[in-house]
């Protein structure tokens, strides 16, 4: 299954259902699920940006710096688009990858890679598991 390593804080914003949209240099004609992972690299100085602005963004819950997880799977979402400009306060990039449908799963410990790359989970098998674990009661 594709995967995508997006530095933290992002990576929380996007699985919780902040963030619409994820900014890259580059273009891509993929569309559908992919595996979130959360680099080992933090953004600090996004991360102070979100804090002091966190109330007008309609976060309520942002995570104290140190309680982010670095280095592997932290959820999943669907890009349904690349774009080159986008009516969010969080495009800024040269593309955007337009996500729905994101949500979180628990850390999953893995080694990222630049760019898309494969995580040996087969799509139907992850998505059963997944539906299984969120509707259990």
């Amino acid at each position: 299954m594709r995967c995508l390593s997006i530095k933290q804080p992002w990576s929380w914003l996007i699985v919780n259902g902040y963030k619409d949209i994820e900014n890259r240099n580059w273009n891509t004609n993929f569309r559908g699920y992919f595996l979130i992972h959360a680099s080992k690299t933090f953004d600090m100085d996004g991360y102070n940006w979100i804090k002091d602005n966190k109330e007008s963004l309609g976060i309520s819950n942002l995570p104290l710096s140190y309680e982010y997880e670095l280095g592997g799977i932290v959820g999943y979402a669907r890009i349904v688009d690349c774009v080159t400009s986008f009516d969010s306060i969080w495009f800024t990039g040269k593309y955007g990858f337009v996500i729905e449908d994101a949500k979180p799963l628990k850390f999953d410990k893995c080694k990222g890679q630049l760019k898309f790359f494969s995580i040996p989970v087969v799509w139907e098998e992850f998505e059963i598991r997944t539906l299984k674990a969120d509707f259990r009661y």
